[in-house]
């Protein structure tokens, strides 16, 4: 096991690990407190369809060209979501936005339908290959987040009044579809990056677990973000040597462990409320 940890690829799939447990266990904060937990799911799904129609013009290579195609229809994605929000909440933003993925999850099955290697290009997009990644790959994202983090920052009192309290952003004269594009311009950049390597479930779940059961031990926003990262963090560790020492599929094996991680928070808080009880 400790040689596994001395070899290059092992160190590089950690590394990458790290760096997109911490976006997007933040992204996952706004993502929970928006109420719209799919779009994730959504984003990484336009983002997987845009590599599918990449591939079938002959840019199968995670190049520039395969990434551009991949981030253009992530980011009519994000446009889409952006704008059909219907007035009064008439039908639920999470219904467009769970519609979108369907559609995009039917595209690409029916664009590999008939592909010789359609199941392993499935397979490759849905569990994504972290232990796979370069050196470059990893620099390439950690600029990329790390611009996007600064953005965010920059950004950070309205982003964040917009997530916990819109109609207060909306009273305030905030032009809240505007920064509701931007948002999920942002955050579709990351998807797209973030599913080439990751794959959809990884990318859902590092968005989604983290930040859901940090605001189940947590009230103040700080204290919901470190923990957040916190359990991110954690669980890309353990899945990673899980993934190692049974010669499982690192991305599933990452879900596995946040997800035990999520029942085993959830049974001490309950614990700890049925004792002070």
């Amino acid at each position: 096991m400790f040689e596994l940890l001395s070899t290059p690829f092992v160190q590089i799939g950690i590394l990458v690990s790290l760096v997109l447990a911490g976006i997007h266990a933040y992204l996952g904060f706004h993502v929970v407190s928006r109420g719209v937990i799919f779009v994730d799911l959504s984003l990484a799904q336009a983002a997987a369809f845009g590599y599918v129609v990449a591939l079938l013009l002959g840019y199968g290579d995670h190049g520039v060209i395969s990434y551009g195609i991949s981030l253009l229809f992530t980011l009519v994605g994000a446009f889409l979501i952006s704008v059909a929000k219907v007035k009064d909440d008439v039908i639920p933003h999470e219904a467009f936005i769970g519609i979108m993925y369907a559609g995009f999850a039917a595209f690409a099955i029916l664009a590999l339908i008939n592909h010789p290697e359609g199941t392993d290009i499935l397979k490759e997009i849905t569990n994504g290959s972290i232990l796979t990644c370069s050196m470059n790959e990893l620099i390439v994202i950690a600029l990329l987040y790390s611009a996007v983090g600064f953005f965010h920052y920059m950004k950070r009192d309205i982003f964040f009044l917009i997530s916990e309290n819109r109609a207060k952003a909306e009273a305030d004269g905030i032009n809240v579809k505007l920064y509701d594009f931007l948002f999920y311009t942002s955050f579709g950049i990351v998807v797209t990056s973030s599913v080439h390597i990751a794959g959809v479930l990884l990318v859902f779940s590092l968005l989604v677990i983290p930040p859901v059961l940090a605001l189940y031990f947590a009230k103040s926003k700080g204290k919901r973000l470190f923990y957040g990262w916190m359990i991110a963090v954690i669980g890309a560790l353990l899945g990673i040597h899980f993934s190692l020492i049974a010669d499982l599929p690192a991305g599933p094996s990452i879900i596995t462990a946040l997800i035990a991680i999520l029942i085993f928070g959830i049974l001490i808080k309950r614990g700890k409320l049925a004792t002070n009880a």
